[in-house]
């Protein structure tokens, strides 16, 4: 059966894949130039979330291009992974940096900001064990699944909930829709690892789905690290007015 997610046309033209690798590196390119051009219409307060914004988006764009560049003629997705991993391991401590600092005003402290990025350091860190073949993929998948809830459960029901709720809103507005991108968005990761990992085993059902890892993730990260950078602009623009 013909891979849904590999389908060359009669011109020889781009793959899924290699499509969405090029619209991921450009939307992200764009979304940086965007936050970096708009840092002079905020006051100091809101600037460096908008900067973080920027850097993510950025930060993702170039990992995008030398990810695509590891495609080759033949479809083989080269050291992908491995780029990847780097990528994320980047850019999801700066996610989680955006939570300390839109809170910084209602009282979050450099503990939660630290909590946060060793919990996603350790999510990480497993998921590459296991999607590498380091490790066992299922074990290594639920060490990155217990991080991954305890992030969730810090911003939901921990100390950050509380402070969201204290700092009321666009601050509370903007800290429960970034929520919504951990609990639904980041959900997506585990769909594109379970993939990538079928091996016979825990997600072998996973194997002959038709779907390709490469693109669940490439979606992933469009959806939510431009759109993490979206809900701040518009906090930030609602209380700069």
């Amino acid at each position: 059966m013909t891979n849904l997610f590999y389908i060359i046309n009669d011109h020889g033209g781009m793959s899924l894949e290699e499509f969405t690798f090029f619209i991921g590196t450009m939307a992200l390119m764009g979304a940086s130039a965007f936050f970096f051009l708009s840092l002079s219409q905020f006051d100091k307060k809101w600037r460096n979330s908008v900067l973080i914004s920027g850097l993510i988006t950025f930060i993702a764009a170039v990992h995008y291009y030398y990810m695509r560049g590891e495609l080759g003629p033949d479809g083989s997705a080269g050291d992908i992974t491995s780029i990847r991993y780097i990528d994320w391991i980047l850019t999801v401590p700066l996610m989680c940096v955006e939570f300390y600092l839109l809170l910084k005003v209602a009282g979050a402290t450099t503990k939660h900001l630290r909590d946060l990025i060793v919990l996603s350091l350790i999510m990480l860190i497993t998921g590459y064990v296991g999607e590498a073949g380091m490790g066992n993929a299922a074990l290594y998948g639920f060490f990155s699944g217990v991080a991954y809830f305890a992030i969730v459960y810090m911003i939901k029901f921990g100390d950050l909930a509380k402070l969201a709720k204290s700092a009321g809103g666009s601050v509370e507005k903007a800290h429960n829709t970034l929520f919504w991108f951990v609990l639904v968005g980041w959900a997506i990761y585990p769909l594109g690892y379970m993939i990538g990992t079928a091996d016979g085993q825990w997600y072998s059902f996973m194997a002959n789905v038709g779907l390709d890892m490469n693109v669940v993730y490439n979606i992933g990260d469009a959806i939510n690290k431009i759109g993490f950078g979206l809900v701040v602009y518009a906090a930030a623009v609602k209380e700069t007015k």
